[in-house]
């Protein structure tokens, strides 16, 4: 079979959605209206928190990083989806390919990472509460946050660099709207042995331990609420974790279904559906989730639309 070797000039194509152009344009109106709301109100979030001196708490910290982890996360694929709509173009180079696998496991692994930290957070919270304040001080959470987005960049790098041993047949159509790791492995001409156990081992250390940490923090949280005597009590706790608990389930429930699409059904095209829940759907909708179901951040988001509106009205006022 004839060969490409990856260090020389040769390219991806990513196939993306349809060739269909009435239904490219409708894409790719829909792709940038998902992409805008999904930054601004990330944006929002973090502006809430940041200017808020009631929302600087352990848990408002943490969902800030996790905003800014799924800005980071839509970025890395939707703007170059939308650029290949627009110029259909489809060409991918190998570089670009090997740095959009690595800013998307970065991403990956920091939402995974942060969920975990923040799943500890409300099990001090409830289970521990005498000892949360000064247990969750600034420092601690700082050294956490600052943690994970470490162990993400280097958890990143093992499935990032093994590509490189690689070498690529000529046929390099990627049936998809980015580079995803499991379809470039396949156009791969040499043995991927080493680079499927890097895979799986990369997963079980920053997938599967993070989700065990969340399993037993909320194994614990609700066997603590359950004790609880008053039904005001238990509601309180359920609300304190509730927010969070959606987002988990959204977040694992839309990877998994990624992961159980692509194995039950072998088909790259269920694969591709699947992933745009996996890296659109969620990252959007969890800043509506924070919001609609958190008092404070409803209130801290109204004050800076406020503060907002006057800047707006000057920058009108001077373009006129």
């Amino acid at each position: 079979m004839e060969t490409e070797n990856q260090t020389g000039d040769g390219n991806f194509i990513l196939l993306g959605f349809t060739d269909d152009p009435d239904l490219q344009s409708l894409l790719f109106g829909l792709l940038l209206s998902m992409y805008l709301v999904t930054v601004l109100g990330n944006l929002l979030i973090i502006l809430a928190t940041i200017s808020d001196s009631h929302l600087h708490m352990p848990m408002y910290f943490f969902l800030s990083n996790l905003s800014l982890a799924d800005i980071g996360f839509t970025t890395t694929t939707i703007p170059n989806a939308l650029r290949n709509i627009q110029t259909q173009s489809r060409v991918m180079t190998f570089a670009g390919c090997i740095s959009q696998i690595c800013f998307f496991f970065v991403f990956a692994c920091q939402d995974n990472l942060l969920l975990a930290v923040m799943a500890y957070d409300r099990f001090m919270a409830i289970c521990h509460p005498l000892h949360y304040v000064a247990m969750m001080n600034p420092r601690l959470c700082q050294f956490m946050a600052l943690g994970s987005w470490l162990i993400s960049i280097l958890g990143s790098l093992p499935d990032t660099l093994t590509i490189l041993r690689l070498s690529f047949c000529t046929n390099r159509a990627i049936p998809h709207f980015f580079c995803d790791l499991p379809e470039v492995l396949k156009l791969a001409c040499s043995d991927t042995l080493i680079n499927n156990i890097v895979v799986y081992s990369v997963a079980i250390v920053l997938g599967v331990f993070p989700l065990t940490g969340i399993l037993f923090s909320y194994s614990q949280i609700f066997s603590s609420i359950l004790r609880i005597s008053s039904d005001r009590g238990k509601y309180k706790a359920f609300s304190t974790c509730g927010t969070h608990f959606l987002v988990v389930s959204l977040f694992y429930g839309t990877s998994f279904g990624v992961y159980f699409s692509s194995v039950a059904t072998l088909s790259s095209r269920m694969s591709l559906m699947a992933s745009v829940m996996y890296t659109m759907v969620t990252s959007m909708l969890n800043p509506f989730i924070n919001s609609l179901r958190n008092r404070e951040i409803k209130v801290a988001l109204v004050t800076v639309l406020r503060k907002m509106m006057p800047l707006r009205k000057r920058i009108d006022s001077h373009l006129s």
